[in-house]
């Protein structure tokens, strides 16, 4: 076992949400609080833990794909695909907080939601292990796209 691959990827990981969380803090407590939301909107105080735990997972997963070696051509895919959709995690936290656009957080989740697939996908190619550590993350990021779609239409 390679520790500092370990530490790299869950680093990175957390780093991503860290500055997500950036965005997100600036608005929080402001602008979202005066959104219409739909009744299945869970408290605030549920975010942060939830999405610390997700990044940690990812960043095993990353981790597990890294581990078994970048020679192959499916592994280094499944590994790029990691990092670009852990910067457009990022850029959903952008446009949607600091932005305060909920349509545009809306199209973008779309194109995140596929990125977080087909990273799943590649995954499974490479670790199964790794794929498994990346369900939680799909599944949430639906729920948060449902979420987005439904302030997008509340808020006119």
């Amino acid at each position: 076992m390679q520790w500092w691959k370990l530490i790299i990827t869950v680093i990175l990981s957390e780093i991503a949400g860290g500055i997500g969380s950036i965005f997100t803090s600036q608005s929080v407590s402001t602008w979202y609080s005066t959104l219409n939301k739909p009744a299945f909107s869970p408290p605030n105080y549920l975010f942060a833990p939830v999405w610390t735990i997700l990044y940690l997972l990812m960043g095993i997963a990353a981790y597990l794909v890294w581990q078994k070696g970048l020679v192959e051509l499916t592994a280094k895919i499944a590994f790029g695909l990691f990092w670009f959709q852990l910067v457009l995690n990022v850029l959903w936290s952008y446009l949607f907080f600091r932005r305060q656009n909920p349509l545009a957080g809306f199209l973008e989740i779309i194109l995140l939601w596929g990125a977080i697939l087909a990273t799943t996908i590649y995954f499974f190619k490479v670790s199964r292990a790794a794929g498994y550590l990346m369900i939680p993350y799909l599944l949430w990021v639906t729920f948060a796209a449902l979420l987005n779609f439904f302030i997008w239409r509340l808020n006119p």
